[in-house]
């Protein structure tokens, strides 16, 4: 798939607010990302070159929640097919996309919101080594280590390069990905190769994947 080829069924339910920034001005951001260097070893490298770039939307007010899954997954394929060429160039291992969104969601939260984009988007491009995260807004976390994670102040999906040699153990509960990951390899291949680019059906298809095993 190339950066315009997935399908968009629904428009309106993300408004764009502020296009693609290195230093975006919704929330505290730039405090955030500074914070975040000791979590990420390639964070502060990526944003000292420009290799980490932010596009954030809003929630559009009454929108439904299939359409605002639609217009995230929308927004993480192209993000997604923005990353994949530069990965091969010199430094392509910093190059990381996040799709933020702001704004109240009419039935549900950016969370929830979030969780079926994310699902799909991770096993669709895990196998071409492009990693996808999900971060909710004021959420506490905590790293593999155990430090706690400075709680984002709006909530985002970032798109990066995979490490093979890190990433698998972020997987453990989806071992078929992780494995997937660990050997990726981008030919330059089309993700919707053999599941339609349409939401619904990519939705249904994320749907049959096996479940997260328990810790």
């Amino acid at each position: 798939m190339h950066a315009d080829g997935a399908s968009r069924p629904t428009a309106g339910a993300l408004r764009l607010v502020e296009a693609r920034s290195v230093n975006p001005t919704c929330g505290d951001v730039g405090s955030y990302i500074t914070a975040m260097f000791e979590h990420c070893p390639f964070l502060e490298a990526s944003t000292a070159r420009g290799m980490t770039g932010w596009t954030v939307y809003e929630v559009a007010p009454g929108a439904h929640r299939d359409a605002v899954e639609a217009e995230l997954f929308y927004a993480g394929a192209q993000a997604a097919e923005w990353v994949r060429p530069l990965m091969s160039r010199r430094h392509g291992a910093l190059a990381c996309e996040n799709i933020a969104i702001i704004g109240d969601a009419a039935d549900a939260d950016h969370g929830e919101l979030m969780a079926w984009p994310h699902w799909a988007l991770k096993h669709l491009y895990g196998p071409v080594g492009v990693m996808f995260g999900k971060f909710a807004r004021g959420v506490h976390e905590r790293d593999k280590s155990g430090r706690s994670i400075p709680p984002a102040p709006i909530s985002f999906l970032p798109v990066r390069a995979s490490v093979r040699s890190r990433d698998p153990r972020f997987l453990h509960d989806t071992p078929e990905l992780a494995q997937s990951l660990a050997v990726a390899e981008d030919d330059g291949c089309d993700v919707f190769e053999h599941v339609p680019c349409d939401w619904k059906a990519v939705r249904a298809w994320a749907a049959s994947l096996p479940v997260p095993r328990k810790r």
